[in-house]
């Protein structure tokens, strides 16, 4: 009798796409609110006394968010445009690859975020280390504890 926790490549690759949708449909929405509040501020009566750099910081976060929204929906719209297809372990790898380039450009939204806030509130001085700060705490968890714990992992495939 076969082992119910073996799977085909073929069952393994479409659980992995599914969980990986799963997965950017939180963080589509995560960019979404992000993007919104973004939206918001440009309306504020503080934004036409914010100086050029800081109106330009907005205009780049606010950008770097709404390219991160259409990044994260790539893999929907790959998965829709190639849904019959039969080779999903290559979707589920591009997929992941296009996943990877959307939590850099949200964690570059982010982290622009808290420097722009930050510096209206505390100035650039302390702002920018601030953000430094955050850019780092994101590379750590998102990307470095990632491939540290994969390093550590028995291969799957």
């Amino acid at each position: 009798m076969n082992d119910p926790h073996e799977e085909s490549s073929q069952a393994r690759a479409d659980r992995r796409l599914v969980e990986m949708l799963q997965e950017l449909r939180v963080l589509q929405t995560g960019v979404q609110i992000v993007f919104a509040f973004l939206l918001g501020v440009a309306f504020t009566p503080r934004f036409t006394t914010l100086d050029h750099v800081r109106q330009d910081l907005y205009v780049v976060v606010l950008l770097l968010s709404v390219v991160a929204a259409g990044v994260f929906a790539t893999p929907v719209a790959l998965h829709r445009g190639l849904y019959h297809h039969p080779d999903r372990a290559r979707i589920v790898k591009v997929s992941r690859r296009i996943a990877q380039l959307g939590l850099i450009l949200l964690a570059m939204a982010l982290t622009g975020a808290v420097l722009l806030v930050l510096s209206v509130v505390l100035g650039f001085p302390a702002a920018v280390p601030i953000a430094a700060v955050i850019a780092l705490l994101f590379t750590g968890l998102w990307f470095v504890l990632p491939w540290a714990v994969r390093r550590r992992l028995p291969d799957q495939d």
